[in-house]
């Protein structure tokens, strides 16, 4: 999954749950956003390219989400 997806599918998780979620690209630097789910927040790495399964746990977890949520 690259970040674009995982973005896409974070929002679409919040829509279904009714949880606010916003992409704040001033945030971050270069190619990286700040992802932000209702009141917790991530960091997203450039969003064209592959997320390695050690980010893409820990991005999960800083949102307070399972992996099985963005399936």
């Amino acid at each position: 999954m690259n970040g674009k997806e995982f973005v896409d599918r974070v929002t679409a998780l919040g829509r279904r749950r009714g949880v606010p979620v916003r992409v704040d690209a001033k945030r971050g630097r270069g190619s990286h956003v700040m992802l932000y789910y209702g009141d917790r927040k991530t960091v997203v790495k450039d969003r064209r390219k592959e997320l390695g399964p050690g980010l893409l746990a820990a991005m999960t977890r800083q949102l307070g989400l399972d992996s099985a949520d963005l399936r």
